[in-house]
């Protein structure tokens, strides 16, 4: 077991709108070992965005607490949270509108080393700036490029370069893969693998794609309307899938085992809004195996060692 660095524990973000509050993430507790990759996996919509961008402080928390290396770093502001950013960054999900256009390869790669103060010459922010493109595979013959002149998987490696300028600690990669071509998504991904190992950095992988998560994750929290519907190490999710939910998400990959085809799980009903929800199983309103306990508070519960699940019928339909 590594050292637990990071700890979320009831962690709500709200936003107010027209008709009412919007609880876009809503109690959700987790852990993430230092040097591990947590999967954070759901449909468009369920939170998992605005939940790693309330971890790094990009959304400020509506309630609950974030600990970072046992630190509680919820409300930190000023120069604590400008330290804590160093160690906490991201790589967004697209990277043709995450790079400022006007900047050169070099330049925009440059800017947080700048801000860092460790470099006291352009000569020394030039040597690191290299560097750090050559640790993400991309040629020194392109650092005076426009973002317009490289392809889809040179510019998300450029992002990761300017994600490591300031030695980060722990990584967001919010859907990092998914604007890119199938044939690119692979060496990104072993790309971010490697420098997590050269480096020691932790990740949470935000994605939608659950051949993706099951590639680089250690751990995977499912994430539906908001909630932690189930989370359990990678190779325990596949193999004994308990929720509903994630059942209909693993049904909607392709099988290449023509003895054993996927038995793909069409779910009907309406989603539930995520505006004032009511109380109880929010997947109830699309589930095939709703009864009316289920439209009662659920709790995530550990039903085996590091697997929990939030549904009342986890053991008579697992």
């Amino acid at each position: 077991m590594g050292e637990e660095f990071i700890k979320v524990e009831h962690l709500k973000k709200y936003f107010k709108v027209p008709a009412g509050t919007n609880h876009a993430v809503d109690d959700v507790s987790f852990a993430i070992q230092k040097g591990e990759t947590l999967g954070v996996v759901g449909e468009s919509g369920c939170g998992k965005s605005t939940l790693g961008r309330t971890l790094i402080h990009l959304l400020e928390a509506t309630d609950g607490n974030i600990c970072f290396k046992g630190q509680d770093i919820t409300h930190v502001k000023g120069k604590e949270l400008k330290k804590i950013r160093e160690k906490m960054q991201i790589v967004f999900q697209d990277p043709y509108s995450s790079l400022n256009p006007r900047l050169r390869i070099e330049n925009t790669v440059m800017e947080p080393l700048k801000r860092s103060g460790r470099f006291h010459s352009k000569a020394e922010l030039r040597e690191e700036a290299t560097r750090l493109m050559e640790l993400v595979g991309i040629d020194e013959r392109l650092r005076m490029s426009y973002p317009h002149e490289l392809d889809g998987g040179r510019r998300q490696r450029v992002c990761i370069a300017r994600a490591l300028a300031l030695n980060p600690e722990f990584i967001v990669c919010d859907e990092p893969v998914s604007a890119l071509d199938v044939s690119i998504q692979a060496a990104v991904l072993n790309l971010l693998k490697e420098l997590q190992q050269k480096m020691g950095m932790a990740y949470m992988f935000v994605t939608h794609d659950l051949s993706v998560v099951r590639h680089i994750s250690d751990n995977i929290c499912v994430m539906y309307l908001g909630q932690l519907v189930e989370k359990s190490s990678t190779k325990e999710l596949f193999s004994n899938t308990l929720h509903p939910y994630t059942k209909a998400l693993l049904s909607a990959i392709p099988s290449t085992d023509i003895h054993r085809p996927m038995q793909r799980i069409q779910l009907k009903g309406e989603i539930t809004s995520p505006i004032n929800p009511r109380p109880g199983c929010r997947f109830a309103s699309r589930c095939p195996y709703v009864q009316e306990k289920c439209h009662q508070p659920q709790i995530l519960e550990e039903v085996s060692p590091g697997h929990f699940v939030s549904c009342c019928r986890n053991k008579e339909i697992g």
